[in-house]
């Protein structure tokens, strides 16, 4: 287990609250305690840590001890004597006869007036009191005598006292607790005690005490429940920089809340194990606390899965009725099996699960999968067809794991689970040639048993592996196979390499299809072909192949009566020749829906929503398209197709348009809403990433990290390309960072012309984002008077302006006219392309400002603030101070961050009231006349001697006004100074 930095706190923030409220009460001077609860790892010792560190900077004394697990010859008071052991003075380490520490207490308060504890036998805690006229054995006065202590403190100064581990607490502490809490009531003291909630079986001798404790006044019980999944991930992230997310998801699913369990988890990832060793230690050392029975109990579960139902147990077991019952209650009362809502026995956690399962010797964990197999298959209702496949591959019985894998594959398949119908098809697959007759159990022959997997994998949004299928469906065909069945493997892998943006390959798939199956007569294999072929040439530009594939494929799907094929047609075509009529292309488009849910084509189906809501979006009608996207994605979740193709499509739109649209939460919560996530999906969640920087957003450069090792590993991935580089280029453009901004723009309109050859108009917004800081570099070299910066900002400038130019003739001349969205980008390249030349002109960022008002509200407001900016340079103050008030509103209602201090620096600069920023003060209530003189020279490069020689002074006196304009504006030095006066609008002419 590696040593780890200080661990993180998470996901507790509400039961460090409460816990808090209590010490606030104790500030107020009043008692109480709270009892915390929870399993053992779950994090409740590093939450009273946290506890104890807060409540020392509140100004509380905190005294802390610690039960140990001393079996039934523990020292009597033990966590007593280590809490007070500051107080006494007492070594750190406590000798055999540890309880005098109590006694010691006397001597080292006696000085300050407290009352002494009683000498002889009454002071020796270790050893039997002698009998005395007193309750309780005569214990009474050593409780008093820790009351009184602890009311001592109390008096100097409010009080934490924190017991940890109490379920270990010998009688003596216990007693000496419930006496504590019973007399303690008027004191400023918080008690907080901890303890396992899973180690209180039925008999525990901690139970009663709870029970009376809880009754007290001023007593409450703190359960710790497990740990959120998005906690653990933060725990664990926390713990070690640069974990991979398949580890962190694994450790997440695995620890199930507890944090304990995680470390270990992360560790043994770290280092390559399955289930640490000391972390099987840890778990089995509970299981052998039971007796034989109810260990063979355990196995029986472990086994036979994670809920097991009391008939299969009963079954497996063979144990008498009386014995399993025994053996199940003990098993239930020590917290290693819980008894579910439906009856069922599962373990109170999956580790406990698999160290069980490891500990199993191989003969005896086949032999009870053989019994629970058998028990299964005899058993009509007694568990699912995945459940008979793993226990009949768990018993080498390979025949009956491959037909039940196909059975449980239909099943999945039925209740709308494609990533598991693809696991057990999967399964079935590698069993193939372990089983003489898999062809005649499984009904179909392996090319197509692989056809279908890739299907289930598209479906599952694992677009990839249903090309690798596809492939070698292929290669198990032979180019001597049925052409007819050829074609079809050829049509279905176009349309997955499609999927995966080799299009190149698609179209040579698509054509290989067409030439395998004849157009005369008629065929469903040679329509789809068809189909396929007409889109594959539509994302290449062959227009006129496309369109003769596309007539022929609609023909033949009318005169088959293939809805489907006809549907999928009709959205090519209605795309490729809608010629801009928004509602003829619409009409088409629903009657290609109704015919696509005739068929039950679910692909098709969701193809033709995603263009419902495409076709509003490119018209600027953002509401139509969230209204088209919301009922699309209800649909995708009804059918289970969440993570297809066109579902994550659909996903990734949502969160695009409610980006667009200023519903900025909105689209985080559709970014992060479902914890799986496939990789072909990953832009869905880098689409997220805009709004995170554009609220800056600290988690951005860490959530740009990932993204980037993502698209570095999937680089054809065009739409996680745009998400990262998109995200990337404002991040750098908001922090000053020309050249990054510039570069990774360049870089990725690289990749986007390698990938989208015609259509690639998202070049624009990443080149009028980058243009930005690229500009500001330009302004400030030629404030500066730096002529070799302004000529390599501009060149740099000119570059990219060339890229977007590039990109759009590209499109009118092999797509069509722009959208709305590229109209109102291509003018801010434009607005800034003058900005880049040095031309104050509010004409092109005012026409940036209207051609955005189609709906993208934030870049909308971001354009405002340019035109702000052009808008005071030709002194237009009442218009500059107009566009900056509507700009600050939104970003103040977006919580976009960056864009509210840039608006409120340049209202500064501008010396404009703006509402919320304060009044700005003129240049002459900040500097003297010749002060002013001197930071205009300032602003300029101009040296102390030459500042001298412009104003007739001398070099000395010009440092020395130097150095008061630095110390009024806060500046560690001369260009620090320039740019502070500038942004705080102080940096003007010289006074008349």
């Amino acid at each position: 287990m590696p040593q780890w930095g200080d661990r993180p706190l998470v996901g507790r923030d509400a039961e460090l609250a409460r816990l808090l409220a209590a010490v606030d009460r104790a500030l107020e001077g009043r008692a109480c305690a709270v009892l915390v609860a929870g399993d053992a790892g779950v994090g409740k010792t590093r939450l009273l840590d946290e506890l104890a560190a807060r409540a020392a900077g509140r100004g509380l004394r905190v005294l802390t001890g610690h039960c140990v697990d001393l079996g039934d010859v523990g020292l009597p008071y033990l966590p007593f004597v280590d809490l007070l052991r500051p107080v006494t003075g007492e070594p750190a380490v406590p000798s055999a006869a540890a309880p005098p520490a109590l006694a010691g207490l006397a001597a080292g308060r006696a000085a300050g007036g407290v009352r002494e504890l009683p000498s002889g036998d009454a002071a020796d805690l270790g050893r039997p009191l002698s009998p005395r006229p007193l309750v309780d054995d005569g214990r009474l006065q050593v409780f008093e005598s820790v009351a009184g202590v602890l009311t001592e403190l109390a008096a100097e100064g409010p009080l934490l006292v924190v017991l940890e581990d109490v379920h270990w607490a010998d009688r003596s502490s216990r007693d000496l607790l419930r006496y504590l809490l019973a007399r303690l009531t008027e004191a400023p003291i918080v008690v907080v005690a901890s303890y396992r909630s899973d180690d209180l079986h039925r008999r525990h001798p901690l139970r009663p005490l709870l029970a009376e404790l809880v009754r007290m006044p001023g007593v409450e019980r703190l359960d710790l429940a497990p740990l959120p999944d998005a906690a653990v991930g933060e725990l664990v992230r926390g713990l070690a920089a640069g974990v991979p997310d398949r580890t962190v998801d694994d450790v997440v699913v695995r620890a199930e809340g507890n944090a304990f369990y995680a470390e270990e988890l992360l560790a043994a990832g770290l280092a390559g194990e399955t289930l640490p060793m000391g972390l099987t230690d840890v778990l089995l050392a509970r299981v052998e606390q039971l007796g034989a029975a109810a260990q063979q109990v355990l196995r029986v579960a472990a086994v036979a899965g994670r809920r097991v139902r009391h008939e299969l147990v009963t079954a497996v077991s063979g144990l008498a009725p009386a014995q399993l019952e025994a053996a199940l209650a003990e098993a239930v009362h020590h917290h290693l099996l819980v008894v579910s809502g439906d009856g069922r026995y599962r373990f109170r956690h999956a580790l406990l699960r698999e160290a069980v399962l490891a500990d199993l010797l191989p003969g005896e964990r086949v032999r009870l999968h053989a019994t629970v197999a058998a028990y299964l298959a005899a058993t009509p209702g007694a568990g699912t067809a995945a459940e008979l496949a793993h226990h009949a591959r768990g018993s080498n019985d390979l025949a009956g794991a491959f037909s039940a894998s196909l059975d449980a594959a239909a099943e999945a398949s039925s209740a709308g689970a494609p990533a598991e119908q693809l696991q057990h098809l999967e399964a079935a697959l590698a069993l193939w040639t372990a089983v003489p007759d898999a062809a005649a159990r499984a009904g179909r022959d392996q090319p197509t048993l692989l056809l279908d997997s890739a299907a289930a994998a598209r479906t599952a949004g694992e677009p990839t592996r249903a090309v690798a299928l596809i492939r070698s469906a292929l290669a198990l065909l032979g180019p001597d196979g049925d052409p007819v069945q050829q074609a079809r493997l050829h049509y279905r892998l176009a349309q997955a390499l499609a999927r995966i943006e080799d299009q190149a390959a698609a179209y040579r798939e698509s054509s290989r299809s067409m030439e395998l199956v004849p157009a005369d007569p008629p065929s469903p294999v040679r329509t789809w072909a068809a189909a396929t072929h007409a889109r594959t040439s539509y994302a290449l530009g062959r227009r006129a192949e496309a369109d003769a594939a596309a007539d022929e494929a609609l023909a033949a799907a009318d005169a088959l009566a293939l809805d489907s094929a006809w549907a999928d047609t009709a959205v090519s075509l209605a795309r490729m020749r809608g010629g801009g009529d928004r509602d003829a292309v619409t009409r088409r488009l629903e009657e290609a829906l109704v015919r696509a849910r005739r068929s039950g084509d679910t692909d098709v189906e969701l193809r033709v929503l995603f263009n419902l809501a495409v076709v509003p979006y490119e018209s600027g009608d953002v509401g139509a398209t969230l209204r088209w996207v919301d009922a699309a994605l209800a649909r995708a979740a009804e059918l289970g197709v969440e993570w297809s193709f066109y579902g994550a499509e659909l996903r990734h739109l949502g969160v695009s348009a409610r980006y667009v649209a200023g519903d900025w939460d909105g689209s985080l919560e559709l970014a992060e809403g479902l914890a799986r996530v496939p990789e072909m999906a990953a832009h869905v969640r880098a689409a997220g990433l805009l709004v995170q920087v554009g609220r800056g957003d600290a988690s951005a450069a860490e959530r740009l990290v990932w993204a980037r090792g993502l698209t570095a590993r999937l680089d054809a991935h065009v739409l996680l390309l745009l998400a990262t580089a998109g995200a990337e280029i404002d991040l750098a453009a908001w922090a000053g960072d020309a050249g990054t901004a510039a570069e990774r723009a360049r870089a990725a309109v690289r990749q986007l012309h390698t990938h989208w050859d015609v259509d690639r108009l998202a070049a624009l917004r990443l080149v009028a984002t980058a243009l930005a800081p690229v500009g500001d570099a330009a302004a400030a070299a030629r404030v500066a008077g730096d002529d070799a910066g302004v000529r390599h900002w501009v060149a740099l400038g000119q570059e990219l302006v060339t890229l977007a130019s590039s990109a759009v003739d590209d499109h009118l001349r092999g797509v069509g006219p722009l959208g709305v969205e590229a109209v109102a980008w291509r003018a801010r390249v434009e607005a800034e392309a003058a900005r880049l030349a040095g031309r104050a002109d509010p004409g092109p960022w005012r026409a940036a400002v209207e051609a955005f008002g189609y709906g993208h509200v934030y870049e909308q407001a971001r354009s405002r603030w340019r035109l702000a900016e052009a808008l005071l340079a030709v002194d237009d103050r009442t218009a500059a101070a107009g566009e900056l008030r509507a700009a600050a509103e939104v970003a103040a209602r977006l919580g976009a961050a960056p864009l509210r201090s840039a608006v409120t620096r340049l209202a500064r600069r501008g010396r404009l009231d703006l509402p919320g920023t304060g009044r700005v003060p003129a240049a002459s209530a900040v500097f003297t006349p010749r002060e002013t003189e001197v930071l205009r020279l300032l602003a300029q490069g101009r040296t102390n001697r030459q500042i001298g020689a412009e104003l007739f002074m001398s070099e000395k006196t010009a440092s020395v006004h130097v150095s008061r304009i630095l110390a009024k504006l806060g500046a560690g030095g001369r260009t620090e100074a320039v740019a502070l006066a500038a942004a705080r609008g102080l940096l003007t002419a010289p006074a008349s």
